[in-house]
């Protein structure tokens, strides 16, 4: 690491929070990660007749009341209760006391995909049906993409620097590390950061299977398979995944438990096609490398690649070259796995959900499984750790998110050496 690098505010990762398809905790997800269960099950949350897709990753018996006050939880969105009570999880995790802190220099940045869908079909079959006026009246205070990061910040009193970042799949890892920059700025003390999305609808539905992007396989267990010959799409998902950052001024003196250090971050545009990637997977490759820039590091730092890894024919090979391009003939020595694999395809939660799996690996020496991996695909030849969890001692991690519009976002996580 260079002086100038050495020199920077310096960004910790205290606090961890989590709702997923396998489990609305931490512990849960960790768990049925590192078992290799998949969360994925028949699509319950709207209408599959006449669409080829019929499994999802749902987040199962989902009570917000466990998490939020029920009042509260009614004025909210699916999407914003899963932030919130992760969120929650995350500040209680990380062990700090908002009476004692500055709320003004607390930001909150989420990443979001695509708000309230469920909300907007809803409030339009009202409209076409019923008339505009008996719509809800908190349709739009529910369903506004932004109402996650503006939740969190109500039901927890954060006053300061608060945004939404919508750049599809690569949201949340972005979200995360636009955080560690207000930090690194002074913007912030402490961030509490992370994505969500709860669009599973028809309306959702039908226009991911009119683009042929969604998976037809009918086990639902074994329909999301990332990097295998017979992968056909992504099986969609929902959940949340927070973090909280702090500076390492901060986090020292109040005598934090520290996870890991967010070390790097690159962010890249393909500016190539609306949702294909190259085949050269530049653009991704691009971002990986600035993150590493970034962190200070080589491409032969890392330990571990969490991989975007959707399970569509073009995505994976695409990121399967843009690793080569960046690690070279080192790319075959590096474990890559897909969380996707078990949980599907969270679009902007994807990032929160698979940067706190990331953060387990440095913490618990486990790297998860890609499951599903039965026939070798030529151009997807690495190490996708196939169907085990396999120890291992990993240092340093990098984690890539790639969206929509060619936008691409890449974390390096790091163990905290002081």
């Amino acid at each position: 690491m260079n002086e100038t690098l050495r020199s920077r505010t310096r960004v910790l990762i205290t606090g961890l929070g989590a709702v997923t398809p396998l489990g609305d905790t931490v512990d849960t997800f960790w768990e049925g990660l590192t078992q290799g269960r998949s969360g994925i099950g028949p699509l319950t949350l709207a209408k599959t007749d006449g669409y080829p897709c019929k499994v999802a990753g749902e987040v199962k018996d989902w009570d917000a009341s466990k998490f939020i006050e029920r009042k509260a939880a009614r004025r909210m969105a699916r999407f914003a209760q899963f932030m919130v009570a992760s969120a929650g999880q995350a500040i209680s995790d990380s062990g700090l006391d908002l009476e004692r802190e500055n709320r003004d220099r607390v930001a909150v940045l989420i990443g979001n995909g695509g708000g309230g869908y469920p909300d907007m079909q809803e409030a339009a079959q009202t409209l076409f049906e019923r008339g505009g006026m008996k719509i809800d009246p908190l349709y739009l205070a529910k369903s506004l993409g932004n109402m996650a990061a503006a939740q969190v910040s109500l039901q927890y009193g954060l006053r300061g620097y608060n945004g939404t970042i919508c750049t599809a799949c690569a949201a949340g890892t972005q979200a995360i590390g636009e955080a560690a920059m207000l930090i690194r700025t002074g913007r912030a003390e402490i961030a509490l950061t992370g994505g969500c999305e709860a669009g599973i609808s028809e309306l959702g539905l039908s226009g991911f299977s009119v683009m042929r992007a969604l998976t037809s396989g009918e086990d639902p267990t074994r329909a999301s398979r990332p990097f295998d010959a017979r992968r056909d799409g992504f099986a969609p998902a929902e959940g949340a995944g927070a973090l909280i950052l702090e500076s390492e001024a901060h986090a020292v003196a109040r005598g934090a438990r520290i996870y890991a250090e967010l070390a790097g971050f690159g962010c890249t545009c393909d500016a190539f096609h609306v949702v294909a990637p190259p085949d050269d997977g530049d653009g991704a490759a691009r971002a990986m490398a600035e993150a590493l820039a970034d962190a200070g590091m080589d491409a032969e730092a890392v330990d571990y690649v969490n991989a975007h890894a959707t399970s569509t024919p073009l995505g994976d090979a695409a990121e399967t070259a843009a690793i080569k391009r960046v690690f070279g003939e080192a790319a075959y020595k590096v474990p890559v796995s897909a969380t996707k694999s078990m949980i599907g395809h969270g679009l902007g939660a994807s990032g929160g959900m698979e940067t706190v799996a990331v953060v387990k690996t440095i913490e618990t020496g486990m790297i998860h499984p890609t499951t599903n991996q039965e026939e070798a695909d030529p151009t997807c030849d690495l190490d996708y750790v196939p169907n085990v969890a396999r120890k291992a001692d990993v240092r340093v991690a990098l984690k890539n998110s790639f969206g929509f519009g060619g936008q691409n976002s890449c974390l390096v996580v790091a163990r905290y050496e002081g």
